[in-house]
């Protein structure tokens, strides 16, 4: 009996998949992804069908097959991708939700359970944490106790192990769901009284963030724009997770800006042996795609950002600053710079990444005080 339920199973979850992706599946389908006879898969979609969990879109017509939809769009995960970066003790997790209340709901649950260990930071259906290695204590349970946590993050050679306690709803994610997001190596589970232990695995990444500037000119083009193309074109390679975007307004009062005078950055977790690839292309990309020849790059390995690199940052929202500055200050940060006076405002972008958006977005607002200025890349 057992095997006709886990047949049962993969066989509904296809269908879903399929009516999902493309809104119908054909009885062909089914049989070229699962290599079984064709009359086993009709035997299959009748009897789901006489379920309720499977109707007829279209009859066959000549020779075009029936068209089948299975009835149920719950989701196979609502996990979209897990992923990690590593700088030094610090590692970042990204989790990507199909949904924002439930990233909303993942974050506060963590942030409860994890002591203080935790920085957790929100966009939209992404969740980043920032935490040390090592064991966090939580406890577990109903409420008012934390219903997930992460209780130690570790390195594994080339790995990252994520360990997480769960009850309820996201002990099912877990045992169900977070296996199948992009990223994931591996996903093992066990029971602990009424809570669910599991191991994640994720590779170990290097975590990458590119600012650019002076892309655009008074006759076209906009810096952001080719930021966000930017992104999507190296999103594209695999081995390149791309995280997201920031817009930051810098000393407005600059003769030669084009407009405004924002820049943009863009973070992304690279695997370790890809990183001088990526880096190339995104030279290459800008060089090709910018309207100006006065355009800048600026990359930056690894999460934590120095005190001294950010004061560059906040000098470039209050006052001009000078293209042998911005050259010293990349070389003493490590920064890669390429292009023209772009550079400026790219190495600016770079060091403000991590503060809030009220902030950055408005260069005549002091940063003391405001909430979340201390940022989560500071290096401590």
């Amino acid at each position: 009996m057992q095997g006709v339920i886990e047949r049962r199973r993969t066989y509904l979850q296809l269908m879903r998949r399929l009516t999902l992706e493309k809104g119908f599946f054909t009885v062909q389908e089914i049989q070229k992804e699962t290599g079984v006879p064709r009359s086993t898969v009709q035997d299959w979609v009748l009897r789901l069908s006489e379920e309720g969990c499977v109707v007829i879109l279209q009859p066959p017509r000549g020779r075009t097959p029936a068209q089948y939809a299975a009835t149920s769009a719950l989701p196979r995960s609502a996990c979209k991708r897990i992923f990690t970066s590593v700088d030094g003790d610090l590692v970042e997790i990204v989790h990507e939700c199909m949904s924002s209340a439930c990233a909303g709901f993942c974050g506060y649950h963590h942030e409860l359970g994890s002591k203080n260990r935790i920085t957790i930071v929100r966009d939209g259906t992404l969740l980043r944490e920032f935490v040390h290695l090592g064991e966090n204590e939580a406890t577990v349970g109903l409420y008012p106790h934390s219903a997930v946590a992460v209780t130690g993050v570790y390195l594994d050679n080339d790995q990252v192990i994520q360990q997480i306690k769960s009850v309820g709803g996201p002990a099912f994610s877990l045992s169900g769901m977070m296996g199948l997001a992009r990223g994931v190596l591996g996903v093992e589970t066990s029971k602990d009284g009424s809570c669910t232990k599991g191991i994640i695995r994720t590779k170990a990444l290097s975590h990458l963030t590119i600012g650019i500037d002076d892309t655009d000119s008074q006759g076209g083009g906009a810096t952001f724009a080719l930021a966000i193309a930017l992104l999507q074109h190296l999103g594209g390679f695999s081995g390149v997770f791309p995280i997201t975007h920031h817009v930051m307004m810098l000393f407005p009062d600059v003769s030669r800006k084009t407009a405004g005078n924002s820049c943009s950055a863009i973070e992304l977790a690279v695997e370790p042996d890809m990183v001088e690839q990526i880096i190339s292309e995104t030279i290459r990309f800008v060089s090709e795609e910018s309207v100006s020849p006065s355009w800048g790059v600026a990359v930056r390995s690894g999460l934590r950002i120095n005190d001294d690199l950010k004061s560059f940052g906040l000098t470039a929202r209050r006052e001009i600053v000078s293209y042998s500055t911005a050259k010293s200050i990349a070389e003493s940060f490590s920064v890669m710079l390429s292009g023209g006076e772009g550079v400026i405002g790219a190495l600016a972008a770079v060091a403000l990444v991590g503060l809030p958006a009220e902030l950055l977005l408005d260069p005549g607002r002091d940063p003391t005080g405001l909430p979340g200025s201390s940022d989560n890349y500071s290096d401590d």
